[in-house]
């Protein structure tokens, strides 16, 4: 193995959420009266965590806005909004065999907490990682300190893991950490903006093309 520890991002790496994003944030804005933000302005800040999203779609004096921007986003996404963010196709099996193979899977993530513990528990996937960290029990991306925690935890080396991710808040994370990363096309950030961040690679689907760079 050239990389035995393997992290992803969630949105937008493994799961099909970017659209339902998109909606909620446009949706709160509008019930916060606010001007919704474009929904490319939206997919840019995707990554990020929802306290520095909505302090980078919405750079207000008033702080509390903010507050009430996240509360509304959150009552939208759990409650109002029902679409439904499976992972992208051939991903839950391929994460399967990835384990079963001797891959240590792990998860660095933009979400809070318990999004990301609703959403694992919802797929059934809570097995498959050793470790899973949090934009809200560290720091935002592109600060490396999730990818630290990962390491700490597992106790390997920066050379021994690849990050996984589909923006450029992911890969930048890596490159932060001395981490090698790959980024992936269908997610929220082109080619363009991923390659400038030194990938090892830049795939368009990770079960088929992955293989060979791990």
């Amino acid at each position: 193995m050239k990389y035995p520890v393997i992290i992803f991002d969630w949105d937008g790496t493994l799961m099909d959420s970017i659209d339902k994003i998109v909606t909620c944030v446009q949706h709160a804005a509008a019930a916060c009266q606010l001007s919704p933000p474009s929904a490319q302005a939206v997919r840019h800040i995707i990554g990020l965590s929802l306290e520095k999203s909505m302090q980078t779609l919405f750079p207000l004096e008033n702080k509390s806005k903010h507050g009430e921007m996240i509360d509304a986003y959150r009552q939208q996404y759990l409650h109002i909004n029902q679409q439904e963010t499976p992972f992208y196709p051939g991903i839950r099996v391929w994460l399967q065999s990835l384990k079963e193979q001797g891959y240590i899977l792990a998860v660095a993530t933009g979400k809070g907490r318990r999004g990301l513990n609703r959403m694992m528990d919802k797929y059934d996937v809570l097995d498959l990682f050793s470790v899973t960290y949090c934009a809200d029990e560290t720091c935002s991306k592109p600060d490396p300190l999730m990818l630290y925690k990962i390491l700490e935890t597992l106790d390997v080396k920066a050379e021994q893991a690849l990050m996984i991710g589909d923006s450029s808040y992911d890969l930048e994370m890596a490159n932060n950490a001395n981490i090698a990363c790959v980024g992936v096309t269908y997610g929220v950030h082109d080619q363009q903006i991923l390659s400038q961040f030194k990938p090892i690679a830049i795939l368009n689907d990770l079960p088929t093309q992955l293989g060979s760079y791990i």
